[in-house]
């Protein structure tokens, strides 16, 4: 377990808002997300699902992660959508940030997370495909206080 992050390494659910741009699109448009981290297995694979639903669209994108080889700074990552498929990725954990990337030859990026307070991080994120499509996200997420039954998206 990581002692300096709660996000990713302590199971709970985890609330954000910002805005995404699609490069097919001239404007922003805002997006609410939600994140569901458990505990590490008995083989320490932590496992997310981070879900992500534009402002005013009932399609929900969900993605599912995996977080291996949990080494000092570093571990490995999978993530699997209906979209793009599966991606195995790297990524690092330093005081105030984590984050990691994915390259393949369909869709590459990133995603960090700047810890701005204990349950708090500044979300940026950055994925083009191999059709040249952008996405930049940028926004925030907080630890939710919510019982489960209360949590909407």
């Amino acid at each position: 377990m990581n002692k300096q992050h709660l996000f990713l390494f302590t199971p709970g659910t985890w609330l954000g808002e910002g805005t995404i741009q699609l490069s097919m699109l001239q404007e922003p448009l805002s997006f609410f997300m939600r994140w569901r981290v458990r505990g590490a297995d008995e083989e320490g694979v932590i496992e997310g699902t981070q879900e992500i639903q534009i402002k005013g669209h009932s399609d929900l994108m969900v993605n599912h992660f995996w977080i291996s080889s949990m080494q000092p700074g570093v571990f490995s990552l999978f993530l699997e959508n209906h979209a793009i498929g599966k991606l195995q990725g790297s990524g690092f954990v330093k005081e105030s940030m984590i984050g990691w990337e994915f390259r393949s030859s369909d869709v590459e990026g990133f995603e960090y997370y700047d810890k701005k307070e204990e349950e708090a991080y500044l979300v940026h994120a950055e994925f083009a495909t191999s059709e040249q499509l952008r996405t930049v996200l940028r926004g925030k997420i907080w630890k939710s206080c919510l019982p489960k039954e209360k949590e909407l998206l």
